[in-house]
C-alpha cells in the first residue's frame, strides 16, 4: 500500500521522538497513522523516567514491527553535553529495542542504522525539526512549518518541495529565527516579557517562576488540559481561578486586586506578546519562501491555536499538519501534537521492508 506521502514498505512501524520533557509516540500500520500519544517524562531527573516510560508502553510495542527515533532530549541537563546525551540514548533505545527494525533519524544524513548513528551525533542532536519540515514540504511544496510544542516553536521555510533552512543546530536555529524558545504550556511568563499593562500602567514583573502558558491557554480558553500533564508552578489547582492567581503573583498582586475581564486582557497581553516573538522568526524565515503569498503555514504542535493567529497575521491560508498526513481520522489530531514521531514513523515506513 502506497501512502500519499510516497512511503510504502513494512506494514506496522511505529515513531519516537525522545524530548526533554516529553516522549511522543506514533504508530504506522499500512502506511497510516493509527494512534499518537504524548507522555511526560522530565529527562532533567534522570533516564530512569523515560526507560519506566518505555516499559509503561510494552503493550503498545508488543505488535512487533519496525521503530524509527528522533530526539531533542540530549539538550537535558541530565547529560554534561550534547554528545553525551546521545550517546546515552542511543545506548537506552538499543537496550530497549535491539538494533534489528531500529532505525534513527539523522537529519540531514538521512535514515541509519544504530551503529551508524553513533558516528553522527551532531546530526542527530535535536533534528526531530528536519524530520516534520521534511515531510511537510513533501506534501505542500512551498510554505511555512510551524510547530509550537509546550516548551519550544520550530519555523521552517518549505520551498519546491524540500526544507530550507539556514541554521542547523540549535545555537544556529536560534541566530536565524528558525527555533524561537517559547511554548504553549512550560514556558515561564517571565521569559516573555519584562513589562505587563495593569490598568494602563507598564509594570514591572515578578523575576520568579509563578507562573506559565499553560495558564494563558486555561484563561483564554485555547488550552487542552491533556496537553498540560506538569504541575502548575505553584503545585496548585489547574483551574480557570487558579491561573489567574498565578498571573496576579507576577505583578505583585492578589487575583480579588482586578476584576476577572481584567485578568483575562492581561492573559490576552502575554499571549500577544507570545505572538510578536513568533512572528518576528517567522517574518525572518518567510525570506526564504517562494513569492507566492498563498503558499500556506502549515501548523503543528500543541500551540496550533496561537500558529493560526501566525497564519492570519502573515495573511496566508492555516493548513493543520494532521489533515495532509494519511492517518485514521481519530487519530490526526494527537498525530499533529506528536507531529516529529508522527513524522519519522512515515518516513521510515519505506525503508524499514
Amino acid at each position: 500500500m502506497k501512502a500519499r506521502n510516497g512511503t510504502e514498505g513494512k506494514s506496522l512501524v511505529t515513531g519516537w521522538d525522545i524530548g526533554g520533557a516529553h516522549l511522543k509516540m506514533a504508530r504506522c500500520r499500512d502506511g497510516k497513522i493509527v494512534m499518537a500519544r504524548t507522555v511526560m517524562t522530565p529527562m532533567w531527573l534522570g533516564t530512569d523516567r523515560l526507560k519506566g516510560t518505555l516499559k509503561d508502553l510494552a503493550e503498545l510495542r508488543a505488535g512487533g514491527g519496525g521503530n524509527v527515533f528522533t530526539m531533542t532530549g540530549e539538550l537535558s541537563d541530565a547529560f554534561p553535553s550534547r554528545d553525551v546525551g546521545v550517546a546515552t540514548l542511543l545506548d537506552i533505545i538499543e537496550e530497549e529495542f535491539g538494533t534489528d527494525g531500529t532505525l534513527i533519524y539523522a537529519g540531514r544524513s538521512g535514515l541509519v542504522d544504530l551503529a551508524s548513528a553513533r558516528r553522527l551525533g551532531g546530526d542527530i542532536a535535536s533534528a526531530n525539526w528536519h524530520a516534520t519540515a521534511s515531510l511537510s514540504a513533501r506534501l505542500v511544496g512551498d510554505g511555512l512549518f510551524v510547530d509550537m510544542g509546550s516548551t519550544t516553536t520550530d519555523i521552517l521555510a518549505m520551498k519546491d518541495g524540500a526544507v530550507v533552512h539556514q541554521g542547523y543546530s540549535d545555537a544556529e536555529r536560534l541566530l536565524s529565527g528558525e527555533l524561537v524558545y517559547t511554548g504553549f504550556a512550560r514556558s515561564a511568563l517571565i521569559g516573555i516579557a519584562a513589562l505587563v499593562p495593569v490598568r494602563g500602567r507598564m509594570t514591572p514583573l515578578m523575576n520568579e517562576y509563578f507562573a506559565n502558558t499553560a495558564d494563558l491557554g486555561r484563561i483564554l480558553g485555547t488550552l487542552d488540559e491533556a496537553d498540560d500533564q506538569y504541575k502548575a508552578a505553584d503545585h496548585g489547582p489547574k483551574t480557570f481561578a487558579g491561573s489567574i492567581e498565578r498571573i496576579a503573583r507576577m505583578v505583585g498582586r492578589d487575583s480579588g486586586d482586578l476584576d476577572e475581564q481584567e485578568w483575562i486582557d492581561i492573559a490576552r497581553w502575554f499571549a500577544e506578546h507570545q505572538l510578536r516573538m513568533i512572528h518576528d522568526g517567522a517574518f525572518r524565515v518567510a525570506m526564504l519562501l517562494s513569492s507566492d503569498p498563498k503558499a500556506p503555514v502549515v501548523g503543528a504542535g500543541t500551540g496550533r491555536p496561537q500558529i493560526r493567529r501566525l497564519a492570519e497575521r502573515l495573511e496566508r491560508p492555516y493548513v493543520d499538519f494532521g489533515s495532509l498526513i494519511p492517518a485514521s481520522e481519530d487519530a490526526r489530531n494527537d498525530a499533529s501534537k506528536a507531529a516529529p514521531a508522527t513524522a519519522v514513523a512515515l518516513l521510515g515506513a519505506r525503508h524499514l521492508v
